[in-house]
């Protein structure tokens, strides 16, 4: 079944100062769709390190995520599925596990600035969602 997965950048820009990219990063979210485990780490540790959050405020911007998105787990499958996209597609490691909890997901969308807008991977089309804002 088709459906988006949101990359970790979206988050940020919700929450970012930048009107436009924030815009534009609810309206990804509010089309709905998945993130992994690996997309809430790496939103805390930026909202913590970078955007200086308070833990009160990590958890309830990752609470009221929770809700709006589904999670999907990482596994030693998709690690090793990552792993094979790294190298076959030259992506960096977090990008690759990104891609692969996507394409586990069955997921054909990639809501990302990361990755080359309109890249595909197995399938899995990246879209930057800043890039058509609307």
């Amino acid at each position: 079944m088709p459906g988006n997965f949101i990359d970790t950048n979206v988050l940020i820009y919700l929450v970012s100062g930048d009107a436009v990219k924030a815009d534009a990063a609810e309206r990804a979210v509010g089309a709905g769709g998945m993130i992994s485990v690996q997309v809430l780490n790496e939103f805390a540790h930026v909202a913590r390190r970078k955007l200086r959050f308070s833990w009160d405020e990590v958890h309830s911007f990752l609470t009221m995520i929770r809700a709006l998105l589904d999670v999907v787990p990482l596994t030693a499958t998709i690690h090793d599925r990552g792993l094979q996209l790294a190298e076959r597609y030259q992506l960096s490691i977090y990008d690759a596990m990104i891609a692969a909890a996507a394409l586990a997901s069955e997921c054909d969308i990639l809501f990302s600035e990361d990755l080359q807008e309109g890249m595909s991977i197995e399938g899995l089309t990246v879209i930057n969602p800043f890039r058509h804002p609307g």
